[in-house]
C-alpha cells in the first residue's frame, strides 16, 4: 500500500478553507498542481482531474464522503476494483485557525504493480497545501 500525506496550518475559519476546497471551478486560479478539473465536489458528486504530476492521464473520481466543513473523500477505482485510490481532505479546527490535511492511499490486489508507475506525488501534495493556505489567507 502506498500513501502520500501533507498538512499545513491555515490561519482562517474552517468554513473559509472548505469554501475554497469545494469550489473546483476556481481551482485553476490558485492550484498550480492541476492542469484540468471539472465536476462537482459535493455529496455524491463526480470530479474529473488531470494533474501536472501525471499529465497524460485523467482521473474520474467519486465524492464518497462529504462532511462539511470537516472532511471530504474522493475515490477512484480501476480494473474492476482491483486498484483503488482514495484521497481524503480534512479540516480540523484549532484554537487559532485550522489544520488542513490531505492523504491519498492506494490499495487493492493490483496496487503493488500499479504504484510502481506512479510518479512521486509528495512535492505535488506539499505544493497543493501551500497554495491552498496562500489562497485562503489572501496571499495568492
Amino acid at each position: 500500500m502506498l500513501t502520500y500525506t501533507t498538512s499545513t496550518h491555515i490561519d482562517a475559519e474552517a468554513q473559509a478553507v472548505w469554501d475554497v476546497l469545494v469550489d473546483v471551478d476556481n481551482w485553476m486560479e490558485w492550484n498550480p498542481t492541476v492542469l484540468e478539473i471539472e465536476g462537482s465536489a459535493a455529496h455524491g458528486g463526480k470530479v474529473k482531474l488531470r494533474a501536472k504530476a501525471n499529465p497524460d492521464r485523467a482521473f474520474d473520481l467519486n465524492v464518497t464522503e462529504f462532511d462539511a466543513p470537516n472532511k471530504m473523500v474522493w475515490t477512484g477505482v480501476m480494473l474492476f476494483g482491483l486498484f483503488k485510490g482514495e484521497r481524503t481532505y480534512t479540516i480540523d479546527k484549532q484554537a487559532a485557525g485550522v489544520e488542513f490535511g490531505m492523504t491519498e492511499v492506494y490499495s487493492g490486489i493490483m496496487a503493488g504493480m500499479i504504484t510502481k508507475k506512479i510518479p512521486d506525488l509528495q512535492p505535488s501534495f506539499d505544493e497543493f497545501a501551500a497554495s491552498l493556505k496562500a489562497k485562503v489567507e489572501g496571499n495568492a
